[in-house]
């Protein structure tokens, strides 16, 4: 009887997005590459409500999370050839298959103090600059949600001080940022697709993995891996995007409906990701899971801070991203 009231509600959702699908006067799918429990399903979810209320249901916006449409390259380069609607695709990304070398100001280890103050400086004119700038790349930036801080999970040993990262074979995003941070912290970093990693851990491939705890959870990374260490280095925004072509072509008030969606759900995100990694770090200490604090972070940031200098000097956003996040703005 369970199951099939679970089969009746699921068809009745189905059926009720279906429909409101087929009132809508304008359809949008947006990808991304988490799973649908993670946080960045509940920002694209957000925006699609936010959407549908300010335009009375003209567009609907259907989310497909879990790699459905493709890894974050492949949704990346499917939005700006059009063959994909739109997509939530990580910030770090968008350096090396955009051209954008402006987004890597969000990966700036250490510069980011807090989830407020990330919220702050993406919801002002920075984080409209870093928006705008995706125009000339055939996409229309909207909004950023934030899949959590970024900390340092291990298979094996717990990592308490700096001495203890060094050698261990990590995986990171391969992008010379990253690459050039986790060097000067003196892992050996391991470029590998986000949908390996917890065959990589499994297996041995890879002693650790620098990641936001949400991911912990919804990929069930801590089957294989029970250490996590509490670094904070950088966060993580998801940079939502819309073919900008299609975008275009939208009536203006639709147009404007979108935008004012995507800026005035970023704040209730980020507030969403700052509370929802307190509950995640509890459910993982229930799953055995140790919390670790690193002895000597201070020595962390001080090896990182030379990265920070030379990533400064690649785009003159990133100095204005640095400056807002000072100043508090």
């Amino acid at each position: 009887m369970r199951v099939l009231h679970t089969l009746l509600a699921g068809a009745f959702a189905f059926g009720a997005m279906s429909a409101a699908a087929s009132a809508a006067d304008y359809n949008f799918k947006i990808g991304h590459a988490a799973s649908s429990k993670h946080a960045f399903n509940i920002g694209v979810e957000m925006f699609a409500e936010a959407v549908a209320e300010k335009t009375g249901g003209k567009v609907a916006i259907e989310v497909v999370g879990d790699r459905q449409l493709g890894d974050d390259k492949q949704l990346l380069e499917g939005v700006q050839l059009g063959t994909i609607d739109g997509a939530l695709v990580s910030a770090p990304v968008f350096p090396l298959a955009a051209g954008a070398a402006a987004f890597d100001a969000l990966q700036l280890p250490f510069v980011v103090p807090s989830y407020d103050s990330m919220s702050a400086v993406l919801s002002g004119p920075v984080g409209q600059k870093l928006l705008d700038s995706l125009d000339a790349k055939g996409m229309k930036g909207l909004s950023f949600y934030e899949a959590g801080q970024r900390h340092f999970l291990s298979r094996e040993k717990p990592v308490k001080s700096v001495a203890d990262f060094e050698g261990l074979k990590t995986r990171i995003v391969p992008i010379p940022l990253h690459k050039a941070t986790w060097e000067a912290v003196g892992t050996n970093p391991v470029g590998m697709p986000y949908g390996e990693v917890y065959s990589g851990l499994e297996t041995g491939v890879i002693d650790a993995v620098e990641i936001n705890l949400s991911s912990v959870e919804s990929e069930n990374l801590f089957q294989n891996a029970k250490e996590v260490t509490f670094t904070g280095q950088y966060f993580w925004p998801g940079v939502l995007v819309v073919n900008k072509a299609k975008f275009d072509a939208l009536p203006e008030d639709i147009q404007t409906a979108m935008i004012e969606a995507g800026h005035e759900t970023i704040a209730k995100h980020y507030q969403f990701a700052k509370e929802d990694e307190a509950r995640v770090a509890e459910a993982l200490k229930a799953k055995g899971v140790t919390i670790n604090q690193l002895d000597d972070l201070k020595a962390m940031q001080d090896k990182t801070a030379p990265v920070v200098t030379e990533w400064s000097g690649k785009d003159p956003i990133i100095v204005e991203f640095i400056e807002a996040i000072r100043k508090g703005s």
